[in-house]
């Protein structure tokens, strides 16, 4: 059997003012119409070699991306998917573990296949053929990577040497390398020995918690307790927290990967399989400029642009019509509360901003203007002293927390659908044009109880508006206080 595990937890601070801590890049639709969490969960539709069977994917997320993750994967089609979730951050060997665990139960082993959600991939069917060669060695207890055949010599990626060819299509792991500088990569390129470190691995789950057990016993041990004493329900698997707080933190290249050379005795042979996929990190604005089409004249654009003299520039527009003239090598990115302007060659940097904004204690840094909910989500669209105004967008059959504010009243106007509302003591419904005032103190509910979307104005007022100013009775969600 054939198991995806989706790894989502990273931040994509360079890719700012798009992804943001709160809503990374995974979870945004940058290449197309699904996001690129759902793109990879749909990435192995189709795959059959040796008629595998392939269970449902594990995916891995950080415990504050869980509604938007669930939400997703069900908007893509992707059922019965176990989502593990982190409480903190403890990198990609850790997350593995837990995966691996997971996959294990039931005296089950299958082979996994571990893919960052945050990666593109444009050639279905190379990647269909890269996978069905890892799993011949991965079926003999290797550790499978992923090298990517490079295109050009580039020094914002590790590389893997390779070794002496296998009989399984697969090539030796000789090591992994440091990102180069550039006289470094070119003489990579000339070498033909060396691939770009991908991030993809395949392995037995079995193998990688035997490999974990061996090398990096004091993670093993922390990833095993951290999910024995964690709680299962019906759409999470919830880690113990204080346990997986004190996991050491390291990726599965420097944890595992690295040292199997180093360990013959252990038996677990690394291997790498080259892969042609067109596949990219989008680790970058300038790397999704390279995987986005173009004009004529090397532009790519998003949104409402009007571009005029440009040359090989990417203009990304959000909500608001964004124009270009005579822009050279130029990246712009436009979203409600925030713009970007960067010179293509210095993308790189763009995570200087976030350092700084969060130095700063700005929410820019973590937070968009439209903020994702289980229920739906809202859009602060305006804002001044003692008041603020918000668009609601409430999902059918879907209902907020019954809650208080002992700061702020709220006036509610429903400007599309049916509204619920819970206001003290009474239980009404509203309609289109219809509108109802919460006073301070009271306990009230908002809820959809359509099947169209639920959409509302609501206007706060008082002396804090504060998110933190709310106290939960019940919630729908588990977030009601103990």
């Amino acid at each position: 059997m054939l198991t995806p595990v989706i790894l989502s937890g990273g931040s994509g601070t360079r890719l700012w003012p798009l992804s943001r801590e709160n809503q990374p890049k995974q979870l945004l639709a940058l290449t197309g119409q699904h996001t690129m969490l759902q793109e990879t969960a749909r990435r192995l539709g189709g795959f059959d070699a040796d008629a595998t069977i392939c269970t449902p994917t594990i995916v891995v997320c950080n415990n504050e991306h869980r509604f938007m993750v669930a939400e997703q994967l069900r908007a893509a089609g992707i059922e019965g998917a176990p989502i593990v979730l982190e409480p903190v951050g403890r990198n990609t060997a850790p997350a593995l573990a837990l995966a691996a665990h997971v996959a294990t139960q039931g005296d089950a082993d299958p082979i996994l296949l571990v893919m960052p959600a945050d990666h593109v991939v444009t050639d279905r069917e190379a990647f269909h053929a890269a996978v069905a060669t890892g799993l011949q060695a991965a079926r003999t207890g290797a550790l499978v990577t992923f090298g990517i055949v490079p295109s050009r010599p580039e020094t914002g990626y590790g590389y893997i040497r390779t070794g002496s060819a296998r009989p399984d299509g697969a090539l030796a792991l000789a090591a992994f390398v440091e990102k180069p500088t550039l006289p470094r990569a070119q003489e990579y390129i000339a070498s033909g020995q060396y691939l770009w470190n991908s991030g993809l691995f395949m392995m037995r789950a079995s193998v990688w918690l035997k490999a974990l057990e061996a090398l990096q016993p004091e993670m093993s041990a922390a990833c095993r307790n951290a999910l024995q004493n964690g709680t299962y329900d019906a759409d999470f698997v919830r880690v113990d927290s204080e346990t997986f707080a004190a996991c050491p933190s390291d990726s599965i290249d420097y944890a595992v990967m690295e040292k199997l050379a180093d360990q013959p005795d252990l038996g677990i042979p690394g291997v790498v399989v080259p892969m042609s996929a067109g596949w990219s990190d989008v680790g970058a604005w300038d790397a999704l400029w390279d995987v986005m089409p173009k004009d004529a004249h090397g532009n790519a654009s998003h949104g409402d642009t009007i571009l005029e003299g440009c040359e090989n520039s990417l203009l990304y527009g959000g909500e608001r019509m964004v124009a270009g003239v005579g822009l050279k090598n130029i990246i712009v990115v436009e979203t409600p509360d925030a713009v970007l302007v960067a010179d293509k060659s210095r993308t790189q940097d763009v995570k200087k901003i976030v350092t700084r904004l969060k130095a700063e204690g700005r929410s820019l840094a973590d937070t968009h203007r439209k903020i994702y909910r289980p229920w739906g989500w809202y859009d602060s669209i305006d804002f001044g002293e003692r008041f603020q105004v918000k668009r609601i967008v409430v999902n059918p059959g879907a209902k907020l927390s019954l809650q208080m504010h002992h700061h702020r009243a709220e006036h509610w106007i429903v400007v599309k659908g049916t509204a619920e509302v819970t206001n003290g003591d009474k239980v009404m419904l509203l309609s289109e044009n219809e509108s109802t005032y919460i006073p301070l103190g009271h306990v009230h509910r908002l809820a959809n109880p359509g099947k169209v979307p639920l959409e509302i104005i609501e206007v706060q007022s008082g002396s804090y508006l504060g998110e933190d100013d709310i106290v939960r009775f019940e919630d729908t969600y588990g977030r009601a206080a103990n």
